[in-house]
């Protein structure tokens, strides 16, 4: 990791999307009818459940635990890459120095930041 952040630096230099969770920044590449993501959270942070459309995420570094449906916690690391089809229940635990690129069957899941 360079001192600047995980990311290279054209990745750091997209757009910023906006994120309700502290230590969290998150880029964007907007496409016509889809939207792909690169997050890095810098502290653990409790995601509440949610639902929203297809999104595909692969870890590149650290641990996230996946809850569907109030099931029991999925836990993922590094290479190992989950799938949420559109309108499944689900909520996270994301432990600090967790780093994602994550792509959403939506324009719209993240706006960006002003």
């Amino acid at each position: 990791m360079s001192a600047e952040g995980f990311f290279p630096q054209f990745i750091r230099s997209l757009p910023q999307i906006e994120l309700p969770l502290p230590g969290v920044t998150g880029w964007l590449i907007q496409g016509q009818d889809n939207q792909v993501v690169f997050v890095e959270f810098l502290e653990t942070v409790e995601v509440p459940d949610h639902v929203h459309e297809d999104q595909w995420e692969m870890p590149v570094s650290g641990t996230v635990e996946l809850r569907r449906e109030g099931g029991p916690a999925e836990v993922h690391t590094a290479g190992q890459e989950f799938f949420v089809p559109a309108g499944q229940v689900h909520g996270a635990t994301v432990h600090a120095g967790y780093r994602a690129v994550i792509a959403f069957d939506a324009q719209d899941r993240y706006a960006v930041k002003e």
